[in-house]
């Protein structure tokens, strides 16, 4: 059965408490942030990911990366819906973002859906990006392209059965910073540390200064390892996936409204 590498699964998954950045360095390295229900009353911008993106029907941010499969269009839709998540009795208003994958496989002509994901996170009030969770499907593909199931490994749900949040993007980053970015127990157990805040990067789409370049790894998967790359202000624009060779991903578009899932050829 083939199984295709998804490259942006839960990207935003395609992000804490007031000094958070002190804590984790007294807390040990790498451990899950303290969660407080009541520090996301009044919520304010994470200076690499400003709520805005939330605004009128949303924004939606194109990503694509050539495999050996083919090429493959990422689309992260910051919805205006919303999910409650309740962690021991306390809850929390979490926004919708949708994650949808293709992959254009030239021998068919046609794209192919490798994965939908809806993802929930928060901003609280310091401006840190918290991830409760995520609902997914996998979309699986025998060597001729013909769908032969589905797979929901890796959905989770903070409060549900001792899943916990963590943060994708702290409020105050600052390189060395360590930490979870989720936890449910051989699921969903990232983590992302700060290498620096002063990277460039430059991509077809644009060029961008003093950005936060991030590792992430899970430690379900030595080995596998991202370098993400969030522009101030902005968002993701850029990662280099290391594993058995190293493919990168870059950002291509960024459009309002929903998910419009790709038709025809990619352009070239």
């Amino acid at each position: 059965m083939r199984k295709v590498i998804c490259f942006l699964t839960s990207v935003m998954a395609v992000v804490l408490l007031i000094g958070f950045s002190i804590a984790v360095v007294q807390a040990g390295p790498c451990e899950l942030p303290d969660f407080d229900a009541g520090n996301f009353d009044e919520p304010v911008d994470n200076p690499y990911l400003p709520q805005s993106v939330t605004d009128d029907l949303g924004t939606t941010y194109i990503y694509e990366a050539e495999d050996e499969d083919g090429l493959i269009r990422d689309y992260i839709h910051f919805s205006t819906d919303i999910k409650e998540i309740t962690i021991d009795e306390t809850t929390v208003t979490c926004i919708v973002v949708n994650d949808v994958e293709w992959i254009w496989v030239e021998e068919k002509g046609e794209w192919f859906k490798l994965e939908e994901t809806e993802d929930w996170h928060a901003w609280d009030n310091f401006g840190n990006f918290w991830y409760f969770g995520e609902d997914t499907i996998e979309y699986l593909y025998d060597d001729d392209w013909t769908l032969a199931g589905t797979s929901v490994e890796g959905s989770w749900e903070a409060g549900v059965d001792g899943a916990l949040p963590g943060i994708i993007l702290p409020g105050e980053p600052q390189p060395g910073d360590c930490y979870q970015q989720e936890y449910y127990e051989d699921e969903a157990e990232d983590v992302g540390k700060i290498l620096r805040t002063n990277a460039t990067v430059s991509i077809d789409f644009g060029d961008y200064e003093d950005c936060m370049k991030m590792k992430e790894w899970t430690k379900l998967e030595p080995g596998n390892i991202e370098h993400k790359y969030y522009a101030p202000g902005f968002g993701l624009v850029y990662i280099k996936e290391l594993k058995e060779k190293t493919v990168k991903v870059e950002l291509v578009d960024v459009v309002s409204g929903g998910i419009v899932p790709p038709t025809g050829p990619p352009t070239p």
